[in-house]
């Protein structure tokens, strides 16, 4: 069981503590993983801050399985500041989740496959909308899945040049602006393929945008409503919700901050936005409780009704990237720790930052999260919360050592 004590540091401290127990919950394992290691968890936060973050959080969650009843013990540690104004960070308020939307996206369209309505291996032009993709663009859905299908990635030309958030370029063409998904797919289309496709791999979030553009065509519907009525109702995702182009958080939120190029300059307030730029690769809004649950149930293939358990390991079947220890799947990134795989996705969207992981059996799941963006030490310095939060205490060879961090967090 995880155990996180309180602790006052010159920042801002709070703390929560919760022990859920549910006969709903797939059955899962029947023990926890070691405990957290908890002062190198609550060092990891505030090296968060340090690096520049206002505030910062994790939650730490174990589920078990015991005389027929699944329980969850869910620990949680917020450090710093959920706002500029002063108002302690809170582990269970809502945020952008960023990137882990490609989760989401990739349980749709797996479950369309199970349908039978998309066959992964066959081009993908012939799920979406004539025309959007060249005749000659034979790319499977199951390449645009695994980014190995050579798609130029259109948020290199929002933002001021690739893989930076400016300040400029998000007042620019980022914050009110409202693009239309098939627009931003002939932005990606107009550089051409950018290699062979499945020769290689190269994080595309225009990838996940035609992924929920297939979902809206083979559906017939909006992508807000099949996400809502296949996933976000069926969980009781209560704190999850995809309202682009509408730009305000609704209920009790984490404020986002971008940090300028110029490091002398203060922090944006970027949590009013339209999340159009991204849409189905990153729009999400949700929290760590509800992503932890999404995460259990996808893990646990037909029990956690998301997925078959085929689907399932089709999704973890994952293949190396260029990043050491990193491997990425179906719309699903693995991270090799000191004590074994994690399995999930980070997140990135302009004020936010997450990393939602969880062990391959489900037992634990870690969500770690920081309110600043376009800040690589404070990508680097949450990552590195999952280390003590799965394995606990580290040998002294590993203690300073950096979490494999995939080249695409670095940017968003």
């Amino acid at each position: 069981m995880v155990r996180f004590g309180l602790a006052r540091t010159t920042a801002a401290v709070a703390a929560t503590l919760a022990l859920v127990a549910t006969g709903s919950a797939p059955a899962l394992a029947t023990a926890a993983p070691a405990a957290a290691d908890d002062a190198a968890v609550r060092t990891a936060l505030q090296q968060v801050l340090a690096a520049g973050a206002p505030g910062a959080s994790v939650v730490v969650s174990d589920h078990l399985h015991d005389h027929g009843r699944s329980k969850e013990a869910r620990r949680s540690l917020a450090v710093g500041r959920a706002d500029l104004n002063g108002t302690p960070m809170h582990a269970d308020w809502r945020f952008r989740v960023g990137s882990n939307s490609k989760m989401f996206a990739a349980v749709l369209v797996m479950r369309l496959a199970e349908q039978g309505r998309i066959d992964l291996d066959k081009p993908l032009r012939d799920y979406l909308p004539q025309g959007m993709l060249p005749a000659d663009w034979n790319i499977t859905g199951r390449q645009v899945l695994e980014h190995r299908a050579g798609v130029y990635d259109h948020t290199d030309d929002l933002l001021e040049q690739p893989g930076e958030e400016t300040t400029a370029a998000f007042e620019k063409r980022i914050r009110n602006n409202v693009y239309d998904p098939k627009d931003l797919v002939a932005l990606s289309v107009k550089h051409g393929l950018q290699y062979p496709a499945g020769t290689k791999y190269s994080y595309s979030n225009t990838d996940f945008v035609l992924l929920g553009l297939a979902v809206e065509h083979l559906t017939g519907r909006p992508y807000a409503e099949v996400l809502r009525e296949q996933i976000l109702e069926p969980l009781k995702l209560r704190q999850t919700s995809f309202v682009v182009p509408e730009k305000k958080i609704a209920g009790a939120h984490v404020t986002g901050y971008l940090t300028n190029d110029d490091r002398t300059k203060p922090l944006l307030d970027s949590t009013e936005q339209t999340a159009s730029w991204i849409w189905s690769a990153g729009a999400i809004i949700s929290s760590a409780a509800d992503l932890d649950r999404f995460l259990t149930h996808l893990l646990a293939g037909r029990s956690g009704g998301l997925v078959s358990d085929e689907s399932l390991r089709q999704m973890t079947a994952v293949l190396p990237t260029p990043t050491a220890k990193v491997s990425y799947g179906l719309g699903i990134r693995e991270i090799a720790l000191s004590c074994g795989k994690v399995l999930g996705h980070g997140g990135i969207v302009q004020g936010y930052q997450t990393q939602s992981f969880a062990t391959p059996d489900g037992r634990r799941t870690v969500v770690a999260f920081a309110n600043a963006s376009n800040n690589g030490a404070v990508t680097q310095a949450l990552t590195n919360v999952l280390e003590p939060a799965f394995c606990g205490a580290a040998p002294k060879s590993l203690a300073k050592r950096n979490v494999p961090m995939a080249r695409e967090d670095a940017r968003f």
